[in-house]
């Protein structure tokens, strides 16, 4: 018999999962298997990718600036991110069971951490090529001191958020508070979690808007005086579709798991989101891999680092030779705007 005011520190996890009436299974049913399946997919391709453009990062001096140092940080968060997916396809199905209520926390807690963190990045992201713009700098001139800051708040925040249910954000002790998709979890944690993300996404809609209608004001006020020029057709229609494809991608991996997590924290009893409550998650996690494509893959520069670090890992015979890549300094339209006034660079912002 459960009592009010009564912690349940010594129970199993099938203790809480019973309370909150999701099936813990004893055997891999064919849901299972899929459900593992892709999520191990998932988070191998999110690890490669995101290695790939962490050595890009790192090995091209080019990218040894402060907005790069910031898709850095995205990509180390989505690593982070497809190493704790790893960890939860190995300790999930029948294996939940198994767990003693701190690795099941330690579990949640990694998924927590590293999915915060890459969600925060993107914010952060969003905020420096606000600055960057109307400041009217090059990247290379963005301070140092402010890009690890934001950096070190990204983490700080990340790890608040994630250690939070393990110290005292659970229903341990309060099993009538519990949440249905995360049994040990307080409903009200889920639903601060899923307005966070929601914040989030309105904050980026509000700061790339912004930078959006800056930009087309610019390349309308040049265009009087350089009509013929050819890239100011095409500056602010690559403008709206990177802006586009970075919301886009956001809504659609997002979207869904937020929208469950907050059903299920404002304790819906007629949802089931049981049911897609794994798939939207695996959704989520997939965002990790969308982020590598969308903010460094649409660089013509990180492109080319990219084919010359695979050629490396290929040709492993010329490894051995001295060969000095020099990178090109030309970039496409789609991932720079590029405004000169005057004979002058007006801005050089990357997206």
């Amino acid at each position: 018999m459960v009592t009010m005011g009564q912690c349940y520190y010594n129970e199993t996890i099938g203790f809480f999962y019973n309370n909150s009436g999701k099936e813990l299974s004893s055997h891999w049913r064919p849901k299972d298997v899929v459900v593992v399946a892709l999520g191990l997919t998932v988070s191998v391709l999110v690890l490669l990718t995101n290695l790939l453009v962490i050595a890009a990062i790192a090995s091209n001096r080019r990218f040894h600036q402060p907005i790069y140092y910031l898709l850095g940080n995205l990509a180390a968060a989505d690593l982070f991110a497809g190493v704790a997916y790893l960890f939860l396809m190995f300790h999930t199905g029948p294996r939940t069971a198994r767990l003693s209520l701190q690795g099941w926390f330690l579990r949640q807690g990694l998924l927590d951490t590293s999915l915060t963190a890459s969600v925060a990045t993107l914010l952060a992201i969003a905020v420096e090529r606000h600055r960057s713009v109307m400041a009217v700098q090059l990247h290379s001139r963005l301070p140092r001191g402010r890009v690890i800051m934001l950096i070190v708040g990204v983490w700080v925040a990340a790890l608040g958020l994630g250690l939070l249910p393990a110290h005292s954000w659970h229903c341990l002790c309060a099993l009538d508070r519990c949440s249905r998709m995360a049994p040990l979890l307080s409903r009200s944690y889920l639903a601060v979690w899923a307005l966070s993300s929601l914040l989030v996404f309105l904050l980026m809609v509000a700061v790339y808007t912004r930078i959006f209608f800056y930009v087309r004001r610019r390349v309308q006020r040049m265009a009087e005086h350089v009509s013929r020029h050819p890239h100011y057709r095409e500056t602010t229609l690559s403008l709206v579709k990177t802006v586009v494809i970075i919301l886009g991608a956001f809504v659609v991996c997002w979207t869904p798991g937020q929208v469950v997590l907050l059903l299920d924290g404002l304790g819906c009893k007629s949802c089931n989101v049981l049911a897609v409550e794994k798939y939207f998650l695996l959704l989520a996690e997939a965002n990790s891999l969308v982020n590598a494509m969308v903010y460094s893959c649409r660089d013509a520069e990180m492109r080319r680092t990219f084919r010359h670090l695979l050629c490396c890992l290929c040709l492993r015979r010329s490894a051995h030779k001295s060969v000095r890549y020099t990178p090109s300094t030309q970039t496409g339209p789609s991932t720079r705007i590029m405004l000169p006034e005057n004979g002058h660079s007006l801005m050089d912002s990357t997206l």
